[in-house]
C-alpha cells in the first residue's frame, strides 16, 4: 500500500507548506501538489499524475476535500473512480476515510444527495423551459436566420432553388435551410 498525498494551492501566492507538513504527518510516500491552479479547471497536472499512478490498495490523501474539488459532485467523480479502481481515499481535516465502513457510508449518502441535487436541476430545468414555451418564448439556440429569410426560404424551396445554394446565399448550414423549409410560418402578434 502507498499514500498518494495531493496539495493544491489556486495562487502563486498562497504557500503550500501546511498541506506538505499535514500529508507528511499522514505517511505520504509521494505527494504531488498544483500551485497556482483553480480547483475549478478541468486538467490539473499534479492530480491527473497522481491519479494515473494510485494503484488498486494504494491510498489518495488531502489536506482539505475543497484541495481536491470545487463542488460536490466533482468531489463525488473522484471518489467513484477511487472505489472502482480499488483505491482508498482520506481527507484529513474532515477525518474521512473511505478505507472504513463508516467513510464508506458517508460517501456513499453523500453520492445519493448529490444525484438527488442533480435530479432537482434537471427537473427544475425541464418545468422553466415548458414554462417559456408556453408563454411563446423559443428556447434554446438563437435562430441563424430571421423569420423573413426563413419565410423567404420556404417559398424558394417551393419553386425549386437548391438548399446547397440558398445556404450559400444566405451564409448558413444546410441543416439551417433544411429547418427552415420545414417549420412552420411564422404568423408575427398583431398587438
Amino acid at each position: 500500500m502507498t499514500a498518494i498525498g495531493y496539495a493544491r494551492v489556486s495562487t502563486d501566492e498562497q504557500c503550500v507548506d501546511l498541506q506538505y507538513d499535514a500529508l507528511k504527518a499522514a505517511g505520504c510516500e509521494t505527494i504531488l501538489c498544483d500551485e497556482g491552479v483553480s480547483g475549478a479547471v478541468r486538467r490539473r497536472p499534479a492530480l491527473d499524475e497522481a491519479l494515473r499512478i494510485a494503484k488498486a490498495g494504494d491510498v489518495f490523501i488531502v489536506w482539505r476535500l475543497d484541495r481536491l474539488g470545487r463542488s460536490l459532485s466533482q468531489l463525488i467523480n473522484l471518489t467513484a473512480h477511487f472505489e472502482a479502481e480499488g483505491i482508498g481515499f482520506r481527507s484529513i481535516s474532515e477525518s474521512i476515510d473511505t478505507t472504513s465502513p463508516g467513510g464508506r457510508l458517508l460517501f456513499h449518502v453523500m453520492g445519493a444527495l448529490a444525484e438527488f441535487e442533480r435530479a432537482l436541476i434537471a427537473e427544475r430545468t425541464k418545468a422553466g423551459m415548458a414554462a417559456a414555451r408556453a408563454r411563446g418564448t423559443h428556447v434554446g439556440r438563437p435562430y441563424s436566420l430571421s423569420v423573413e429569410d426563413r419565410s423567404a426560404i420556404r417559398l424558394k424551396m417551393r419553386c425549386g432553388a437548391r438548399a446547397q445554394d440558398l445556404a450559400t446565399a444566405y451564409d448558413v448550414s444546410l441543416s439551417a435551410i433544411y429547418r427552415a423549409a420545414k417549420a412552420e410560418p411564422v404568423i408575427p402578434n398583431a398587438h
